[in-house]
C-alpha cells in the first residue's frame, strides 16, 4: 500500500528532487517486484528454469569440446540456435502474457499512483521496473543453474560418443552473454507492449481494467450451442480420419480437431450449461452445479487462451514423441552396422582367386575394379590393425517367388526385385568373424538370415498355399533350412541383401549372375574419423558408387561401425535434444499460465468456500470440490491433444522402417513413454497449485482437523 502524500515516503508526489524520485521510485518497484515473485512464484521459478535451459543449450554451441567430437557437430551451432529462437519466441509470449496479467490484476493500484499525482510515465517507469527486476533475479541463478545443466549435457553428449565423463563446472562467458541477449529481447518487447497499454489508458480506464475480461468471439447464446455441438462432430471426424492412419486423412484429421478445439472452448461457456439446464437431476448432484458453473465462467473470460494452450499441448506431446523415435532410429541405425569396416560397389563378372589366410584377392579382367579394392585393402593393412578380413561376392538370382511373397504379406518393400544371394563359405567366415555360432546346413538346403521383423513371414512361407515353395530352388534341389537373424549389415542397400539374404551351396550360388562384391574387416581399434575419411576420399576417387545413393542398378556404400555410433551421437545432439528442449518449454509455459490463472483466483475461491462452510457444505464436500474443480479444469487443454498425438504415436509404425518398431521401441512404448514424461512435469505443476489453494482457501482445521 502506498504511504500518505505528506510522509517522506511519498516524495514522488512531493516536490522534491528527480534523484529522490528516481530512488523512491526503485524502492516501490523494489518492493512490489519481492511481491510479485512471491505471489506469482510458479512463474519465478518457470523463468529460472528457462533461464537455465537456455544458457545450457547455448553452452553447447561455444563448447570447442563438443563441436570437435566430429566433424558430424560442425551442423549442432545451427539447430540450437534454430531451436533457442523457437524458445525465445515461447517464453516472449509466456512473458509478455503474464506481465498483462499482472497489468489487469494490478491496474487498480496503478490507477491509485495517478489519482495522487503521478504521471503515466512514472507509473509506466515504476511497473516496467518491477518487472526488469524480476527477470534480471530470474536470469542470475537461472545461467547458474544452467552451468550444472550445461554438465548433464555435455556428460550426455561425451557419453555417447563413448569418451569417460569427468566433472568440470565451468561458466561459458559467451553463453552467458547470448543468453542475456535472448532475455533482454524478451523482456524488452514485453516491457514495450506494456508502456504503450499503460500511457494510452485514462485513471478509469486502468482502475477497472481488472474487470475487463476477453470478450467472447460468439455473442449470442444460442449461436454458441450450435458451435458446440458443431465442434464435437468434428472431433469426433478427426479422431476417426487420425486413426485411418494414411498421410492425407491424418492431416485432414488434424485439421478437423483444430477447429474442435477452437469451436469447444468459445462455446463451452453456453454448451455445457445449456445440456445441465436440461437435466436438472445432473446439475444438482453432488458439487456438479458448483463445479461447472465455476468452469463455464473461467473460459467464459479465457476460452481462446485455453485453445491455445491445448494446442501447444499438442506440440509438446508430438515433440517428445519425435524424439523418442529418432533416438530410437538412431540407435538402430548404429547398431546395424556390425563390421569394423565394411565396403561394397557393383562391378558384375568379378572374380576371386583363393589366397592364404582369410582374406581373398580380386583377380578380374576389369582392372578399375580389381585396382580400387586392392587400395582399401593396402590403406587398411597399413593403418589399421586387422583382426580378420574377407573379400566376397554377392549373387542376384532370377527368382522372385519369396520376394513377392513377403511383400504381399509383411511390411518389406522389395528394393532388388529379386532375392540377394551369397555362398556358404563366405556366410559361415563372416559369422566366424562377428562371433555368431555356426549356421548349420544339412545336405540338399538353403539358409536365410534376415532382420528379425521378417522371420515370421519367412518360416510361414513355406506353408503358404498362394506361392509354390517348390519352384524356389528345386531346380538346385534345394529346400528351405533354418532362418537367423543377428545383426548382419542387412539394413539399407549395399550390404549384405536389404532386409535378408539367401544362403546357398557355393556351386549353386555360383551358378547365378555376380551382382556385387564387398570387403568386410574387423579391427583391434576402431576406425578413427580421420582414418574414416581417408577411405572414403578412395571411395569417391576410385568411382566406388555414392555410399547410401541409388542409381539405376549401382550401389555402393562405405561404412564404419564407429562412424555409424559417431554418426548415431551427432544426430542425437542435433535433432533428439532440441526436441526435447522444445518440449520441456513448452508444457513449462503453458502449465504456468494455466497456474497463474488458478492461483490468481485465491481471493474468490476463498470468499466461495466460506460462504458454502456458512450454508452447511460438509469439509470432505468442500475438500473435494476443490479437488474436482482442478482436476477438470486442468483436464480439459490436456485431453484433446490426446485425440491427436494418440492416433499420430501409434501411426509411427507406417512412417519409419518396420524394423525400428520392433520390441521396446514399439509405438505403444513410445507412447506410454511420452505421455509419463507429460504426466511428470504437468503433475509438478497441478501439485504446486493444489497446495498452495489448499493452504490459502480453505479454513485451516479442513487441512488440519488435528487444530479445530
Amino acid at each position: 500500500m502506498l504511504s500518505k502524500p505528506n510522509t517522506p515516503d511519498c516524495a514522488i508526489c512531493a516536490d522534491n528532487p528527480d534523484r529522490q524520485n528516481n530512488s523512491l521510485s526503485l524502492k516501490i518497484s523494489f518492493r512490489n517486484a519481492r511481491r510479485q515473485a512471491k505471489d506469482y512464484l510458479v512463474y519465478f521459478v518457470t523463468i529460472v528454469m528457462a533461464a537455465a535451459l537456455i544458457y545450457s543449450f547455448n553452452g553447447l554451441v561455444f563448447s570447442k569440446e563438443l563441436l570437435e567430437l566430429s566433424v558430424r557437430m560442425e551442423y549442432l551451432p545451427a539447430m540450437i540456435v534454430f531451436a533457442s529462437v523457437v524458445v525465445v519466441c515461447i517464453i516472449g509470449w509466456l512473458v509478455n502474457y503474464t506481465t498483462g496479467f499482472m497489468l489487469s490484476r494490478r491496474s487498480r493500484e496503478l490507477g491509485t499512483y495517478m489519482l495522487i499525482g503521478l504521471e503515466p510515465k512514472q507509473v509506466t517507469g515504476l511497473f516496467m521496473k518491477e518487472n526488469l527486476i524480476i527477470g534480471i533475479a530470474a536470469f542470475v541463478p537461472g545461467t547458474l543453474m544452467g552451468s550444472l545443466l550445461f554438465q548433464a549435457l555435455r556428460a550426455i553428449l561425451l557419453t555417447l560418443f563413448g569418451i569417460s565423463y569427468h566433472f568440470r563446472l565451468s561458466f561459458s562467458p559467451k553463453a552467458g552473454g547470448l543468453t542475456l541477449v535472448y532475455f533482454v529481447l524478451i523482456y524488452l518487447f514485453a516491457q514495450l507492449k506494456c508502456r504503450k497499454r499503460i500511457r494510452s489508458m485514462k485513471i478509469h480506464d486502468l482502475i477497472y481494467y481488472e474487470k475487463v475480461n476477453e470478450e467472447e468471439v460468439i455473442q449470442k447464446s444460442s449461436r454458441r450451442r450450435r458451435i458446440f455441438v458443431i465442434s464435437i462432430v468434428f472431433g469426433i471426424m478427426g479422431t476417426l480420419l487420425l486413426m485411418a492412419g494414411s498421410t492425407i486423412p491424418s492431416f485432414a484429421g488434424a485439421a478437423c480437431i483444430i477447429v474442435f478445439l477452437y469451436g469447444f472452448f468459445i462455446s463451452f461457456s453456453s454448451g455445457v450449461p445449456a445440456w445441465f439446464e436440461s437435466r436438472p437431476e445432473k446439475k444438482y448432484r453432488r458439487q456438479t452445479l458448483l463445479v461447472f458453473r465455476t468452469l463455464s465462467a473461467k473460459l467464459a473470460s479465457m476460452g481462446i487462451v485455453m485453445a491455445t494452450i491445448s494446442l501447444l499441448f499438442t506440440a509438446v506431446l508430438i515433440s517428445l514423441g519425435l524424439g523418442i523415435l529418432f533416438s530410437r532410429m538412431f540407435d538402430f541405425r548404429a547398431q546395424q552396422s556390425c563390421f569394423d569396416l565394411f565396403i561394397s560397389d557393383t562391378d558384375t563378372g568379378v572374380g576371386f582367386k583363393e589366397q592364404a589366410g582369410s582374406g581373398r584377392e580380386i583377380e578380374s579382367p576389369d582392372a578399375n575394379a580389381a585396382g580400387k579394392f586392392q587400395e582399401y585393402a593396402d590403406y587398411v593393412h597399413r593403418n589399421l590393425s586387422v583382426a580378420d578380413e574377407l573379400q566376397y561376392p554377392l549373387y542376384l538370382s532370377k527368382d522372385d517367388t519369396l520376394t513377392d511373397y513377403l511383400e504381399a504379406n509383411t511390411r518389406f518393400s522389395s528394393f532388388y526385385g529379386t532375392d540377394m544371394v551369397m555362398r556358404y563359405s563366405d556366410y559361415a567366415a563372416l559369422r566366424a568373424m562377428l562371433g555368431y555360432p555356426q549356421a548349420v546346413m544339412e545336405p540338399g538346403q538353403y539358409l536365410i538370415h534376415c532382420m528379425p521383423y521378417l522371420k515370421k513371414g519367412i518360416e510361414e512361407y513355406p506353408l503358404s498355399e498362394e506361392y509354390d515353395k517348390s519352384v524356389t530352388y528345386a531346380k538346385e534341389g534345394l529346400t528351405p533350412g533354418n532362418v537367423y537373424t543377428e545383426i548382419f549389415h542387412q539394413y539399407l542397400w549395399g550390404g549384405n541383401g536389404y532386409n535378408y539374404i539367401l544362403i546357398l551351396p557355393d556351386d549353386a550360388a555360383e551358378k547365378y549372375a555376380m551382382h556385387s562384391i564387398c570387403y568386410a574387416v574387423m579391427t583391434r581399434e576402431p576406425v578413427s574419423e580421420e582414418q574414416y575419411y581417408d577411405l572414403r576420399d578412395i571411395f569417391y576417387r576410385t568411382g566406388t558408387r555414392h555410399d547410401g545413393i541409388f542409381d539405376g542398378d549401382s550401389y555402393g556404400t562405405i561404412d564404419a561401425k564407429s562412424q555409424a555410433q559417431r554418426a548415431e551421437a551427432s544426430e542425437v545432439a542435433m535433432f533428439v535434444l532440441p526436441l526435447y528442449y522444445l518440449a520441456l518449454i513448452l508444457s513449462m509455459t503453458t502449465v504456468t499460465i494455466l497456474t497463474i490463472h488458478q492461483l490468481s483466483e485465491m481471493n474468490r475461491y476463498r470468499q466461495q468456500f466460506t460462504l458454502l462452510r456458512k450454508l452447511g457444505m460438509e469439509p470432505r464436500e468442500m475438500i473435494k470440490a476443490l479437488r474436482t474443480q482442478l482436476a477438470v479444469y486442468y483436464a480439459m487443454p490436456a485431453v484433446p491433444p490426446l485425440f491427436i498425438t494418440v492416433p499420430l504415436i501409434l501411426n509411427f509404425e507406417n512412417i519409419v522402417e518396420p524394423e525400428i518398431m520392433m520390441g521396446t521401441g514399439g509405438a505403444l512404448m513410445i507412447l506410454a513413454v511420452t505421455l509419463g514424461l507429460f504426466a511428470a512435469i504437468y503433475a509438478v505443476y497441478i501439485l504446486s497449485a493444489y497446495s498452495g489453494l489448499k493452504r490459502n482457501v480453505l479454513p485451516e482445521h479442513l487441512i488440519c482437523p488435528d487444530r479445530r
